[in-house]
């Protein structure tokens, strides 16, 4: 059942993912949303335009008409006049088309932004497949969008039949209608067909855009073995991660082991903490702690300080002080610092003991170590 489960696509697409298949050209696409953007945009272009346009329609139509008699006999004349009455209502209509044009190309952006990527273009032999082509159009997204196709050509259609069937005595008067009157009350039949289709459209776009959407993402669903594979990819397989940071930890217990015979003094308490502390007078401000570990760690830092004769002092509030309250390389508490330094002054004298002989110091008895900074006092627990 786990494996079962593993194989299902039931977790989002990752930003990884989603930006992968930007990148190969698949974004979410309306054509309802862009056919239902162009038409609004045509409607208001004729309604800004119309005069403009319907005043040089009225022109060219005019400038036609009018045939000089040379060209009634000559086809290459009718030809050349042609071509320029072509050109001029081209020209007429130029900041129409450029406006369609300008909103064919910007609707598509509405949901996606904008987008272009040469691998939408690079040819896929694989569709040439005449299995795979049939396969595509018996399949379920075919019938979903057949259906669509059916319910937005009846949804059309009856919001046409409507109109006109509302308007039908109005469309019957035309006939004995004077032309002035006529066209006027054609103009508002086609307004108010335009308003209804582009009524329709907007139910169409609105559940249009959301099926979209959702189906988009929902293609691009991930199985949860996927996102155990992206994570590796992305992160790191976490056995070898693990792997690193052993090395890591290592690499600095041997760094840290090595400061040990340069240490000045290791407290101890004796055997669960072990801190090694060093102290350069005018090239530290406070003592810092060079190495500390607990109990097996607490046993090597004291057995590498005998071999190298590193002084060792039993303080065991001094030493689990120490060891939860300062950082390895760091500076020790400046609440420490009268305990340190009467372990330092010892030091200093046991140093000196052995330089020069004499009676050997006693230890220190009695350090004071705030009782807040020893976990194990119990007046703080």
């Amino acid at each position: 059942m786990s494996e079962e489960s593993d194989l299902e696509k039931t977790e989002p697409a990752s930003p990884r993912k989603l930006e992968k298949s930007r990148d190969e050209g698949q974004i979410p696409r309306s054509p309802e949303l862009s056919t239902f953007a162009v038409l609004i945009t045509a409607g208001c272009g004729l309604w800004l335009m119309g005069g403009h346009l319907t005043s040089q329609l009225s022109i060219l139509m005019r400038d036609g008409m009018k045939v000089p008699r040379d060209a009634g006999f000559d086809s290459s004349l009718l030809l050349d006049r042609l071509f320029d009455q072509s050109f001029d209502i081209l020209f007429a209509f130029s900041p129409f088309l450029i406006l369609m044009l300008l909103m064919a190309v910007t609707a598509p952006m509405l949901i996606s932004g904008w987008l272009f990527s040469w691998k939408s273009l690079e040819p896929k032999f694989n569709r040439l497949n005449p299995i795979s082509g049939l396969g595509r159009m018996f399949s379920l997204n075919s019938l979903i969008e057949l259906t669509k196709a059916l319910l937005k050509a009846a949804l059309i259609g009856g919001a046409g039949v409507w109109t006109i069937w509302h308007n039908k005595e109005a469309v019957l008067s035309l006939i004995a209608a004077p032309l002035a009157v006529g066209a006027g009350h054609m103009g508002n039949l086609i307004v108010m067909s335009f308003l209804t289709i582009a009524g329709t459209m907007v139910l169409i776009a609105a559940v249009d855009v959301p099926f979209k959407l959702w189906d988009h993402y929902r293609k691009l669903k991930m199985t949860k073995e996927e996102v155990r594979q992206e994570n590796k990819e992305t992160d790191g397989d976490p056995q070898m991660k693990a792997r690193i940071r052993a090395q890591q930890r290592e690499m600095a217990r041997k760094r840290m082991m090595a400061e040990v015979p340069k240490a000045d003094v290791i407290v101890t308490n004796p055997t669960h903490y072990s801190v090694a502390l060093k102290y350069e007078d005018g090239k530290m401000r406070a003592p810092r702690v060079v190495a500390k570990g607990s109990h097996l760690l607490a046993l090597k830092i004291r057995e590498i300080g005998q071999q190298h004769h590193v002084p060792l002092l039993e303080a065991p509030p001094l030493a689990r002080a120490l060891y939860h309250h300062a950082e390895l390389g760091d500076e020790i508490p400046q609440t420490l610092y009268n305990a340190v330094a009467e372990v330092l002054a010892y030091v200093y004298q046991l140093r000196r003991h052995r330089e020069y002989g004499g009676k050997a110091p006693n230890p220190p008895d009695i350090l004071e170590v705030p009782a807040e900074l020893d976990p194990e006092n119990t007046a703080f627990k």
